[in-house]
């Protein structure tokens, strides 16, 4: 048994290292997936083509094609040409969970290069949304999160950003309407890619999704915050918070040591005056660390007068993690002191927990 055992193993691992080595190969070529339409328009011309063809190619990519040879108005000159000179990101879906309480879905993408992130799908009244990994992994290293535990593989691409959507769109045939970009990762960590998948998906023939159904969440990182004000005024900004004072959030979240809870409000408070848009503050429950009656006064004297909204998250359990989350009962009522102050605040649905797709949960691999 155990001969068999490692036999399948070693097996495996040959596997991954011929498709790591196939993906570095390919990684040679440019990815067509990863270029903006224009960027496309561009490196058609420069392939003895008309410029058209590369708005023929963009609108295959964000409809039902996962290569070359699929997209029919093509020549077969051109898709041969296509093939010798270029690829096309197409993630291999590894695992598929369903939530048998509210139909949420967690997908386990393998990339090209055998990393494997998380993505999770999910039914709303307003439409269906997706939760989008931005990194393998994550640098960061809030101590209550899932994603942190083994480090940062890499940054992804644009591509492989806008692949996860794609491909659970293809899977379940169902058009998505929001995207949030708070899976594995710090999008801002990865601000250029993040930008450039922005532009992909609002782009009027990839999947012409409106930037204001559009969120991405950040641990604070300022400099970003800032040049996000100027480059995407309507996109929503979600910040990790997750504590009203230094102390306890340089125990939850190092990144505070870098940037202070007072330096990053001023920059939250700047972005909502630059965009006219609220930010969106997470505030993770955790049981007896930031759920006092001592913490929710602390935090509604923080966030008064700000234009904002408060995400209160009751801690998902994390197995390596001492951590505990706020029942959702005293969560209701920590909602509702700030209320009463002021702040207008919610407690998030429990989406996925039974599968690990709430916050805090989705990890570099998922294969436990």
């Amino acid at each position: 048994m155990q001969q068999s055992e490692a036999k399948q193993e070693g097996t495996v691992q040959a596997v991954q290292t011929v498709e790591k080595e196939e993906a570095k190969e390919m990684q040679k070529r440019p990815d067509l997936k990863d270029m903006t339409r224009q960027e496309l328009r561009e490196f058609i011309k420069e392939l003895g083509q008309p410029a058209f063809r590369g708005d023929q190619i963009f609108s295959w990519m964000y409809g039902s094609a996962t290569e070359v040879s699929q997209m029919k108005n093509l020549p077969k000159q051109l898709q041969q040409l296509l093939s010798e000179r270029s690829f096309l990101t197409c993630h291999k879906i590894e695992r598929v969970q369903r939530s048998k309480s509210d139909g949420t879905r967690k997908y386990l993408f393998r990339l090209a290069d055998a990393n494997t992130v998380e993505s999770v799908f999910m039914k709303y009244k307003f439409g269906n949304s997706i939760c989008v990994s931005t990194q393998a992994g994550c640098r960061m290293g809030c101590r209550f999160c899932a994603s942190g535990i083994q480090g940062l593989a890499r940054s992804l691409s644009a591509a492989e950003i806008a692949e996860q959507v794609l491909a659970v769109q293809r899977d379940t045939k169902e058009r998505i309407s929001h995207i949030v970009l708070m899976g594995t990762g710090e999008p801002f960590d990865n601000y250029d890619n993040v930008a450039k998948f922005l532009r992909l998906v609002h782009d009027e023939k990839g999947l012409n999704l409106s930037l204001r159904n559009i969120t991405v969440s950040t641990c604070g990182l300022i400099p970003q915050i800032r040049r996000f004000a100027q480059e995407f005024p309507q996109v929503n900004l979600a910040v990790s918070l997750h504590a009203a004072s230094d102390e306890v959030r340089n125990q939850l979240m190092p990144i505070n040591k870098t940037y202070p809870i007072a330096p990053l409000l001023a920059a939250c408070r700047e972005h909502a005056k630059e965009t006219g848009r609220r930010t969106t503050f997470e505030y993770t429950l955790v049981r007896g660390i930031n759920d006092s009656q001592a913490h929710l006064k602390q935090l509604s004297g923080l966030l008064s007068g700000m234009n904002c909204h408060v995400n209160l998250i009751p801690m998902n359990p994390v197995s390596e993690k001492s951590y505990r989350g706020t029942d959702r009962r005293f969560a209701a009522e920590f909602c509702k002191g700030l209320s009463d102050r002021g702040i207008p605040a919610t407690v998030r649905r429990e989406l996925g927990s039974d599968i690990d797709a709430a916050c805090g949960q989705l990890r570099l691999n998922a294969q436990k």
